[in-house]
């Protein structure tokens, strides 16, 4: 027993910001932008908020499903920027959707936290206990975001995207983990309640600060990325005796072109296996793999019977890869 996406779904705010924007907010240039991230524009909340796009986007993976909430026994919201601290994410998105059957948390794994939502989901199908699954990935970025510091401020955008996943009697594969706390500063946010150790102590004109929002060593960072993403990826194919001739696409975390561009080099694909919608989005963290799989879902690119990796990368540092079967 394993599992299969069986719909998908995606949303994303309609105010946008391009990158003549940004340039209004810090020294930068559309060219210098693009050459160096591939990124053109992303999407803003403005009365949107994480629950509501997690929800949206979970509707729309239901109709493309063709199932009912109430089919659903358990969801899953990978997040790290949701607006309500309590109730979780996922319990908020189970109440809007009337998904009354499901059983509901959230996780946190930043950039990787889709592949491992999808993995948690599916061992929980393999094992049993429950029958379908909506797992989805929503962030709004743009809370987190120094919108002052030219090196992050360029990259992050807001959106959701979702997956139904339904048991199913069919090959399963092993993905492939990692996690490594030693280096966690490379990419870094701490929380607005910690202020040693008095909840609540935050003076909310502090909110504001820098330590507040997202710290990135970019450098760092790419360097991680560019090494460990193929190595997953490789092993992932190890341990499932899958050649990567038998691979149709790589669906990778959506953070900058050059690191997209060398993976694929490094495990000597063709860029056309790695599908990019970054210059859309920018970086969306955890929404970024399934905004883009339901991008191709419904753009037909996805075609029955085809090996997909998807491979998540960032904050933790965490990284991994799994394998499936459309």
């Amino acid at each position: 027993m394993t599992g299969k996406i069986c719909g998908t779904g995606s949303f994303a705010p309609s105010f946008t910001m391009d990158n003549h924007d940004i340039a209004k907010l810090v020294e930068t240039s559309d060219e210098w932008i693009q050459e160096r991230t591939g990124v053109v524009r992303r999407h803003i909340i403005r009365e949107e908020t994480t629950v509501s796009m997690a929800a949206e986007a979970g509707k729309r993976a239901l109709d493309n499903a063709g199932m009912s909430a109430k089919e659903i026994d358990l969801i899953l919201v990978s997040t790290i920027s949701s607006n309500v601290v309590l109730p979780c994410a996922a319990c908020e998105v189970q109440k809007e959707l009337g998904a009354v059957h499901a059983t509901c948390f959230d996780l946190s794994a930043a950039c990787t936290g889709f592949v491992l939502a999808y993995n948690t989901a599916m061992a929980y199908l393999a094992s049993g206990v429950y029958q379908n699954a909506l797992i989805i990935g929503s962030e709004s970025l743009s809370n987190l975001t120094n919108w002052e510091d030219r090196g992050t401020c360029i990259l992050f955008g807001d959106g959701a995207g979702a997956a139904v996943v339904r048991a199913c009697d069919q090959k399963a594969y092993i993905p492939v983990t990692h996690s490594d706390g030693a280096r966690g500063a490379a990419l870094s946010c701490t929380s607005r309640y910690d202020k040693s150790g008095l909840a609540g102590n935050v003076d909310p004109q502090e909110w504001m600060e820098d330590r507040y929002l997202m710290q990135m060593d970019g450098r760092a960072v790419f360097k991680f990325a560019v090494k460990s993403v193929p190595q997953a990826v490789e092993e992932l194919l190890e341990k499932n005796q899958v050649e990567k001739e038998e691979i149709a696409w790589y669906i990778l975390h959506q953070a900058n072109r050059r690191i997209v561009e060398s993976v694929a080099k490094r495990l000597g694909e063709s860029i056309e296996k790695f599908p990019m919608n970054l210059q859309e989005y920018g970086n969306t963290s955890s929404a970024s793999i399934p905004i883009l799989l339901d991008e191709m879902n419904r753009k037909g690119l996805l075609k029955r019977g085809q090996k997909i990796v998807l491979a998540g990368f960032g904050a933790g540092l965490t990284w991994g890869a799994s394998l499936l079967e459309w």
